[in-house]
C-alpha cells in the first residue's frame, strides 16, 4: 500500500460484546453491579488492612497493592465499557484508546510482577519463618512494591508508543470490548509482524519471568511443607499459600493462553471473555478469596463487625 494511503484515525469504534439493545441493557446493569462490588470490596480490603495492626505485615502490604491494582485495572476499562453499552455510537477518541492500553497493559503486568513478589514473601514465611522479619523488611517490601509498578509501567509505555506507531489507514473498527494490545494491532494496513515479535518479548519477560519465580517459589514450599511431620503443621503451612495460590492460578492461567502465542491466538470472541474475566471477575474475587481462604482477614472483619456492633448499641442507647 502507499505511504500516501497510510493515515491516522481520530478515533475508534468498539465492537464490544453485543449490538442487540436489550443484551446491552442486561450487561449494563450486570457490569455496573460487578464494578461497585469491586470497588466496594477491595476498598474495605484496603480499609481493613489499614485499622487492624495485626495485618500490618509484609502480605498484607502487598495485598493492599493488589487491591489498588485491581480497582484501578477494572476502572481503566469498565467506565468506558458501560457508557457505550447505552451509547449508540461506541466511539473511542485516539488519545484515550492509547491511554487505556497504556493503563490497562501498564496495571496488568503490574500484577503479575506484585503475585511473584508475593510468592517469594510466602517462600519466606513458610521455608525460613524465623528470620522471616529479618528478611522481610519494610525497606525490601516497599523497593519490591516499586518495582512492580516501574516494570509494568515501562513495558506497558514501550508497548504503546510502538503499537499507536502504527499506521491504521481507514481501519478504526475494533472487535474488542477495549483498546487491548492484539486488537488494535490487527488494525494496521503494514506488517505486524515485529509488534507481534515485541509483544511476545515482553510476554516473557513480564509474564513468563515471573511465573517461573512463582514456580520456584511453591515448588520450594511444597518440598518444605512435606518435611513437616505434624499435620496440623503442614495444614498451617498450606493455609499460609492458599489464597495466593488461589489467585496466581487464576490469574497466570488465561493470560499465558492468550498472549505467549499470538499467532495461534483464540478467537475473538475468545479475547473477549477472557477480557472480561481480567476486568470484572477477579477484581471481584481477590477479595473475597483473601477474605474467605484467609484465617487472619476473616478474624480482622469478625474483630471490626464486633466494634462497630458495640459503637451502633451505645449510639443507640
Amino acid at each position: 500500500m502507499d505511504t500516501d494511503n497510510k493515515t491516522w484515525v481520530r478515533e475508534f469504534i468498539l465492537l464490544g460484546l453485543s449490538s442487540d439493545w436489550d443484551t446491552q441493557i442486561s450487561l449494563f446493569i450486570f457490569f455496573l453491579i460487578m464494578y461497585m462490588v469491586t470497588v466496594l470490596g477491595n476498598f474495605l480490603i484496603i480499609l481493613l488492612i489499614r485499622l487492624d495492626s495485626r495485618l500490618h505485615t509484609p502480605m498484607y502490604f502487598f495485598l493492599t497493592n493488589l487491591s489498588i491494582v485491581d480497582v484501578s485495572y477494572a476502572t481503566s476499562i469498565v467506565p468506558q465499557m458501560l457508557a457505550h453499552f447505552l451509547a449508540a455510537h461506541k466511539a473511542i477518541p485516539f488519545v484515550s484508546c492509547a491511554a487505556q492500553l497504556f493503563f490497562s497493559l501498564g496495571l496488568g503486568g503490574i500484577e503479575f510482577v506484585l503475585l511473584a513478589v508475593m510468592a517469594y514473601d510466602r517462600y519466606v514465611a513458610v521455608c525460613n519463618p524465623l528470620r522471616y522479619s529479618v528478611i522481610m523488611h519494610g525497606g525490601l517490601c516497599t523497593r519490591l512494591a516499586i518495582t512492580s509498578w516501574v516494570s509494568g509501567s515501562v513495558n506497558s509505555l514501550i508497548q504503546t508508543v510502538i503499537t499507536f506507531q502504527l499506521p491504521m489507514c481507514t481501519n478504526k473498527y475494533i472487535d474488542h470490548i477495549s483498546c487491548e494490545i492484539l486488537a488494535v494491532i490487527r488494525l494496521a494496513c503494514v506488517d505486524i509482524s515485529s509488534n507481534e515479535i515485541a509483544i511476545m518479548v515482553s510476554s516473557i519477560v513480564l509474564l513468563m519471568t515471573p511465573f517461573c519465580l512463582v514456580l520456584l517459589s511453591y515448588i520450594q514450599i511444597i518440598s518444605t511443607i512435606l518435611k513437616i511431620q505434624s499435620t496440623e503443621g503442614r495444614k498451617k503451612a498450606f493455609h499460609t499459600c492458599a489464597s495466593h495460590l488461589t489467585v496466581v492460578v487464576l490469574c497466570y492461567g488465561m493470560t499465558i493462553f492468550t498472549y505467549i502465542q499470538p499467532h495461534s491466538s483464540p478467537s475473538v470472541l475468545q479475547e473477549k471473555l477472557i477480557s472480561v474475566f481480567y476486568a470484572i471477575l477477579m477484581p471481584v474475587l481477590n477479595p473475597m478469596i483473601y477474605s474467605v481462604r484467609n484465617k487472619e482477614v476473616k478474624g480482622a472483619w469478625q474483630k471490626l463487625l464486633g466494634q462497630l456492633s458495640v459503637l451502633t448499641s451505645k449510639l443507640a442507647t
